[in-house]
């Protein structure tokens, strides 16, 4: 079994997809790939919070955990990780209605996710 991909290793990825480092694919495909690996590591680092403050919190879904994030955090940082976590859903999902996220705004969610990571972990990149 493959071993889990830790937040710093999630964030590197997506940096490297930022840049064009992957070759093969679209941009259109690497930036929902990046989008992925940002929320990835984004709900790890919910559900380190929420499992240190109430074990078995961090295995409801997503939206509860994010609900349940402003009672273990500051408000602005629960808000902050709803926000990003709700635009970077929308880029990693296909729609074929529309053109998938752009460059500049998987770098501006990749940004928010960095800021958001330390502030619930206290370390990170």
């Amino acid at each position: 079994m493959p071993t889990p991909a830790s937040v710093s290793e999630l964030l590197h990825t997506a940096d490297c997809l930022l840049v064009g480092e992957f070759h093969g694919g679209t941009a259109v495909g690497r930036h929902r790939g990046a989008s992925l690996a940002l929320r990835t590591a984004l709900e790890i680092s919910v559900d380190q919070v929420l499992d240190a403050a109430v074990p078995g919190l961090g295995r409801t879904t997503g939206r509860a955990k994010l609900l349940c994030l402003r009672s273990y955090t500051a408000a602005e940082t629960a808000r902050r990780a709803r926000a990003v976590w709700s635009h970077l859903c929308l880029g990693c999902h296909f729609h074929q209605y529309e053109m998938g996220p752009t460059r500049d705004q998987v770098s501006a969610w990749r940004t928010e996710v960095g800021v958001v990571v330390r502030e619930l972990t206290g370390a990170g990149p």
